[in-house]
């Protein structure tokens, strides 16, 4: 798995909650889902999304907003405009003050607002739940990306259709649409620079495809190369990290995701993704997360 394929891998919709948002203004949404990923496509009218303490970016119809992150932020027809709906945890809508809202804004097969003929209409669609690999490479991004994708399209004719399997297809499409938007994103970003370097690159490929490697820096220097200063400088102004602590960081995220399989031991996963001993891998996990991999199995699977 190499460096864009791996953020490209991470988003994967299971049920993801999709709906169509059509508003008269004023209107002003607070999402406090805590949901680690959201796309808000426009599709007429205007809408301005703002984070704590900015004065927020305008998106036009045709835009497409990724936004990354549970720290909650608002969308509405202007900036200025009061939030008079928040959106909680499991996607429950209320006024500010706590009055139950989704029975009265209903219209219908995943269309929610205040009328039919509004003058804004939005797109949404959140992803509940990241893989550690995918919040890892995701949690590189910007708070938000805007992109314009071409499934939009698709997505706002298939989002009110009621039909057998329909979840399933809305899930895939939900999953093109944020690839398309991240890739577009991606090719003139700082990860495609590194991937695309002839001495960073190679060493990420080394790292991404063969994590079980006893890798140093002596050996990612001499497979890439250059001198192991010149590799760590390198390295490190383009991905953000030294190479070793980007290595760890990826090791780990690798386990963690591989210990959600029921069948996996402590010990094959350690053996997958670069420690020689289950101890050694329980050390470094318990240090960077501070439960042991048991511990963060039991803990995932029952949440």
């Amino acid at each position: 798995m190499d460096l864009i394929d791996g953020l490209l891998d991470g988003p994967r919709a299971r049920g993801a909650f999709l709906l169509r948002a059509i508003l008269d203004p004023p209107w002003c949404l607070r999402i406090q889902d805590e949901a680690p990923l959201c796309l808000v496509a426009v599709l007429r009218g205007d809408a301005w999304v703002s984070f704590s303490g900015t004065e927020g970016s305008r998106l036009s119809p045709g835009d497409v907003a990724i936004i990354r992150g549970t720290e909650p932020y608002t969308v509405a027809d202007r900036p200025g405009t009061p939030p008079q709906i928040v959106i909680h945890p499991g996607q429950r809508c209320t006024t500010p003050d706590g009055v139950e809202l989704h029975e009265q804004m209903d219209l219908g097969v995943r269309t929610w607002g205040t009328s039919l003929d509004g003058e804004s209409m939005m797109l949404i669609g959140t992803y509940e739940t990241a893989t550690e690999v995918g919040k890892r490479l995701l949690g590189s991004l910007p708070r938000m990306v805007v992109v314009d994708s071409p499934m939009t399209p698709q997505l706002a004719e298939e989002i009110v259709k009621d039909e057998p399997g329909q979840q399933a297809v809305l899930d895939r499409l939900l999953d093109l649409m944020t690839i398309a938007g991240l890739r577009s994103w991606l090719s003139s970003s700082g990860w495609s620079k590194a991937h695309h370097d002839p001495v960073v690159g190679t060493a990420l490929k080394l790292m991404h495809h063969h994590p079980a490697h006893p890798w140093t820096l002596n050996d990612l220097a001499a497979r890439s190369g250059v001198s192991r200063a010149a590799l760590a400088r390198r390295f490190t102004d383009l991905v953000g990290e030294p190479p070793i602590a980007y290595l760890t960081g990826w090791r780990l995220a690798l386990a963690a995701d591989l210990l959600l399989d029921p069948d996996a031991t402590v010990g094959s996963v350690a053996a997958r993704v670069g420690y020689s001993t289950p101890f050694a891998l329980s050390t470094a996990f318990k240090r960077v997360r501070g439960v042991s991999p048991q511990q963060y199995r039991s803990v995932t699977v029952a949440g």
